[in-house]
């Protein structure tokens, strides 16, 4: 990370491409990493103050191919480079996938950065590596545990308050699952319970093929309870405790009650989750699948204070890399082609414009992360395997 000091005769300004390298790095680094150059950045009183305010994390679940989407290979043996040709983008030099158009018109916003690795080449603690920029601490399928670290958006709950009846963190439009396991990553951690970003689900768009679980009380559905029916159970909780005891002895179960209970009353958050309040310009450049309306609904969510919000562009459940996740060691050019990535290039294109239009871009992160890249060399069923080394 680079501390550049603002001169006093004249300010320097740190180019948005620049700024969201070095951003990207923050993936890698530890909390106490982190206090170390804070420290020592300290009495530098002068330097450029930090312009983003919000961030949008942008999961692809199951392990995207680099070698078709950013990271082409065009003069590889053919058993390497795959099917797909690389295509010019806005920015000369620069190329990516010719399966996304409508990016390529806006990598003078892009940080495309393709150093980034670790050493795991499971999904669960390949997602822990990148939403926690920590090494996992147990082996195999991991589901969460309170001794984890916590998440990138978890340590943003703790650092940043909301205003009444905003949630902190978002995820969006389910929790990231394993063969019907939750997995560690997403989760506050040691910080404890009330840290652990909410689930809402995203209001009915087409969605991703296969197996998405929402496993009941994890996630808050915002159409199903109106105000009056919520008031009538409150009064009926409220009979039933009279002295306001909470049912349960986890500190984090009134912390959600009562965060649930200013959400559906009225909050600016459920004001956010009608995407009919959208013009049907915007709402047709997203799209009509969970994946687009998803990225709406994380563009209105920290419009309406959210400080972070996740979304999971895939299906939530691996399922044994059966569906439209990116896990494709089988058939992965035609599933790239036809599923996956014309919904991701429609919905993070749009994202993207949609923050220019509203003149948030600048104090708003994008970034997109997924578990691992995939293996160079195409295997016997016309797919990629798990590489982590990129």
């Amino acid at each position: 990370m680079t501390l550049l000091p603002r001169s006093t005769t004249a300010a320097i300004e740190l180019p948005r491409r620049r700024l969201l390298a070095t951003s990207a790095g923050m993936c890698g680094l530890s909390l106490p990493s982190f206090w170390q150059l804070q420290a020592a950045a300290a009495p530098l009183s002068n330097t450029i103050p930090a312009k983003a305010k919000s961030c949008i994390i942008i999961f692809c679940w199951g392990g995207m191919s680099h070698l078709e989407s950013f990271d082409l290979k065009p003069n590889a043996p053919a058993e390497v480079r795959g099917e797909f040709s690389p295509i010019s983008t806005i920015v000369p030099g620069i190329q990516i996938g010719e399966h996304l158009p409508l990016l390529a018109r806006h990598t003078d916003k892009l940080a495309i950065v393709r150093s980034i690795h670790h050493d795991d080449a499971s999904h669960g603690r390949g997602m822990y590596w990148n939403l926690t920029g920590h090494k996992p601490p147990r082996a195999g399928n991991i589901p969460p545990m309170r001794d984890d670290w916590p998440s990138i958006a978890a340590v943003i709950s703790k650092l940043r308050s909301a205003p009444p009846g905003v949630p902190p963190a978002v995820r969006l439009p389910y929790p990231l699952v394993d063969n019907g396991t939750l997995q560690a990553g997403e989760y506050g951690g040691w910080l404890g319970v009330k840290y652990d970003p909410i689930v809402m689900r995203t209001p009915s768009g087409e969605p991703f093929g296969g197996v998405s679980r929402t496993l009941g009380s994890e996630v808050l559905n915002l159409n199903e309870v109106d105000v009056p029916r919520l008031t009538s159970r409150r009064q009926l909780l409220t009979s039933l405790h009279p002295s306001g005891q909470q049912v349960s002895g986890d500190d984090g179960f009134q912390h959600f009650h009562t965060l649930a209970n200013d959400i559906l009353s009225g909050s600016a958050v459920k004001n956010a989750y009608d995407l009919e309040q959208e013009s049907p310009k915007v709402r047709e450049s997203y799209g009509s699948h969970i994946g687009g309306r998803s990225m709406l609904l994380a563009r209105r969510l920290i419009e309406a204070g959210v400080p972070i919000v996740q979304v999971c562009c895939a299906a939530g459940d691996l399922n044994g890399a059966a569906g439209d996740m990116w896990d494709t060691h089988g058939d992965n050019f035609n599933r790239l082609k036809n599923r996956l990535l014309p919904v991701f290039d429609r919905g993070t294109s749009a994202l993207l414009q949609d923050l220019t239009d509203r003149g948030t871009l600048a104090e708003t992160l994008v970034v997109v992360l997924t578990d691992f890249g995939r293996t160079p060399r195409i295997n016997g069923g016309a797919g990629r395997d798990h590489y982590p080394d990129a």
